[in-house]
């Protein structure tokens, strides 16, 4: 059987084609064993999604083999523990350029909300904020996982993120494997909008699928954060892709469907300009 190489997989539209392609080749398999190689480069953080895709994979008892993994991505992905799933040993990351591989239970929250405050939000290549600027961040970020928790039906939820020096950025992304935006709105209200649709809606701030609960998925204060750092955020839901960054909004949308929701954020490093909440008042000598 045919081996599928991903190459040069970041942040982007394209990579993400590649984890779609990847997926929907290779979904209706059974007993069989699928060969990887993964070439050129890897984001880390997509580590996120690309594990769900293999898990998904496996549900039809498939094997899943890596031929080949160039020497740099393998290193990263020791060093964040992702390959140690696939029989690799683990390596420590005693230069901290990687946020943990995760596979989260839905009863994990309280251990997502410790883990992205202490491995996420508490880097000191952030940009300075006041603790109640991060306290807000982190619940904004926990309440993705809620959402996921709560309406998309996944098993799982998959974290990762990486520090990239050169590039003056970390990204953290969050993966579930579940029914996905489209799905779980057009159910929830009987409606027929569209993944890109659907998207949009969610993370208009005040949308909400919980009844009698006003809210959006809790971006509002996140994405203000985005665009002042000159950040990123993005989310690839069935066949929808979406992102937000200084010039706006970007959708478009995907040959084939990704098993779920990925939601990626991107953070400057290069940024020193110092933040707070508007309705904090902030001693002189904070920063």
């Amino acid at each position: 059987m045919r081996g599928v190489t991903l190459n040069n997989i970041k942040s982007t539209y394209d990579s993400y084609q590649q984890l779609i392609s990847l997926y929907n080749e290779k979904k209706g398999l059974l007993l069989e064993t699928i060969d990887i190689s993964l070439d050129q480069w890897f984001d880390a953080n997509l580590c996120s999604a690309f594990g769900g895709i293999l898990d998904s994979l496996q549900f039809g008892l498939n094997d899943i083999n890596f031929n080949y993994i160039k020497p740099e991505i393998k290193t990263i992905i020791q060093k964040n523990g992702f390959l140690s799933h696939y029989g690799f040993e683990k390596i420590i990351d005693i230069n901290r350029t990687t946020v943990e591989y995760l596979k989260l239970k839905k009863s994990d929250g309280r251990y997502f909300q410790q883990y992205v405050f202490s491995e996420l939000l508490n880097r000191q290549e952030l940009p300075e904020m006041t603790a109640e600027l991060k306290k807000k961040i982190t619940e904004s970020i926990y309440e993705m996982f809620v959402n996921a928790q709560t309406h998309s039906e996944t098993d799982f939820i998959y974290t990762a993120g990486q520090f990239f020096p050169n590039r003056h950025r970390i990204e953290f992304t969050i993966t579930d494997t579940g029914i996905g935006f489209k799905n779980c709105i057009n159910k929830r209200f009987k409606s027929n909008l569209s993944s890109v649709q659907a998207i949009k809606w969610a993370v208009a701030d005040g949308n909400s699928t919980k009844q009698g609960i006003p809210g959006g998925i809790g971006l509002a204060i996140l994405k203000e954060f985005i665009v002042m750092n000159h950040g990123k955020f993005q989310i690839v839901s069935n066949d929808g892709f979406y992102q937000f960054d200084l010039s706006g909004e970007t959708t478009r949308l995907f040959n084939g469907s990704f098993p779920g929701t990925v939601i990626n954020m991107q953070f400057c490093t290069d940024d020193e300009s110092s933040y707070s909440l508007s309705n904090e008042i902030i001693p002189e000598d904070l920063f």
